[in-house]
């Protein structure tokens, strides 16, 4: 977000403009003047209001494992940046070029679910179900401005640093909507909060984002898992108080990271690109560059899991100068013993859901 008041306010007339432009569009869908399309099989959707790094992957990821072993679910995904067009199912040969990196992701850590990618997800829905009937469930990522598709449950994010309570419209911040849009959200989580939060804190954000009655609102954290070497995840390498880390990432938001990694390590330097950057020669010639400059032995490249899709399309030259890249694993948990309370939410959805 914009940070200086006075851009902010140079920039207020375009972000008037933008927001009466998304005022319009939401109207004629509110009003039915453009259908948005329901279907007959469950549809979760996971977005949030602003651009980027509330933490859709992680908690996705979380309603795989969740939901997985009790039925068959599948995910569907723009595929962000991809080089490819239409609707691909995702196959674990594929690269993050051909259908982007956060559902190459998902095929890869879940080889048994069904992962998708397509522009449009009203097309891209009813080819699922008519070419995998034995789907019963159907995971939307970053769909909740894509309001052509009415999913049946609507889970938006929110940044506990940044709540959309306190961000504006696009360009002054980081909006894609009016902050009233979390109106049509079934369920509120805030993200990303620390891993320690009181029942004060919990108690301010709730009056702050005032929720609806019908609307429940949950408080997320990222559990953070041994590192893993590159391309194989058998080998791991546990964090150390003097471990010195070379972090290479193109995440939306790195704060959150290099929080977590300053408490556990002796040393971190970031490289940072912009959210989903396609990391060309100069940026790994220059990966291998800084990390020579460390001159302490115990040292290692850190990436995320995202970012590690990424970098696998230079895994000749990774290989040949022996990169030593180990990739962070994340996972999702939720504050005040509330994990029971937020998945029998989602099964209640699917156990009353009806065509």
């Amino acid at each position: 977000m914009i940070q200086n008041p006075l851009v902010r306010l140079l920039l207020a007339p375009f972000s008037l403009l933008y927001g009466i432009g998304v005022s319009l569009r939401n109207f004629f869908y509110s009003n039915e003047l453009l259908k948005a399309v329901e279907f007959d099989i469950p549809v979760i959707s996971v977005g949030n209001l602003s651009l980027g790094g509330a933490g859709k992957t992680p908690h996705i990821e979380y309603l795989i494992r969740m939901l997985r072993a009790y039925i068959n679910v599948a995910t569907l995904s723009r595929g962000y940046k991809r080089k490819t067009k239409g609707f691909l199912i995702v196959n674990p040969r594929h690269n993050a070029e051909l259908v982007g990196d956060e559902p190459l992701q998902f095929r890869r850590k879940f080889n048994d679910i069904l992962v998708t990618v397509s522009e449009s997800r009203t097309f891209a829905i009813p080819k699922i179900i008519m070419e995998n009937p034995g789907i019963q469930a159907i995971l939307l990522d970053d769909a909740f401005q894509h309001r052509s598709v009415k999913p049946g449950l609507n889970i938006l994010l929110t940044e506990y640093q940044l709540p959309f309570t306190r961000d504006y419209l696009l360009p002054s911040g980081r909006l894609r909507e009016w902050r009233s849009a979390y109106h049509r959200a079934d369920i509120l989580i805030v993200s990303k909060c620390p891993p320690e939060i009181s029942e004060a804190e919990k108690i301010k954000l709730i009056d702050e984002i005032k929720p609806l009655p019908r609307q429940r609102i949950y408080f997320s954290y990222y559990k953070y898992g041994h590192p893993y070497f590159f391309m194989r995840r058998d080998y791991v390498y546990p964090l150390k108080e003097n471990t010195n880390v070379l972090l290479i990432c193109a995440i939306a938001n790195t704060d959150y990271l290099l929080d977590y990694l300053y408490e556990k390590v002796n040393y971190v330097k970031a490289l940072e690109y912009e959210d989903h950057h396609f990391f060309n020669n100069f940026d790994i010639s220059n990966l291998k560059t800084e990390f020579d400059k460390i001159e302490e032995d115990r040292k290692i490249i850190l990436t995320t899991e995202k970012d590690a899709m990424r970098l696998e399309l230079h895994r000749d030259f990774i290989f040949k100068n022996q990169l030593p890249i180990y990739v962070l694993p994340v996972e999702v948990a939720f504050h005040f013993n509330e994990a029971p309370l937020f998945d029998k939410d989602v099964q209640d959805f699917l156990l009353n859901f009806r065509a």
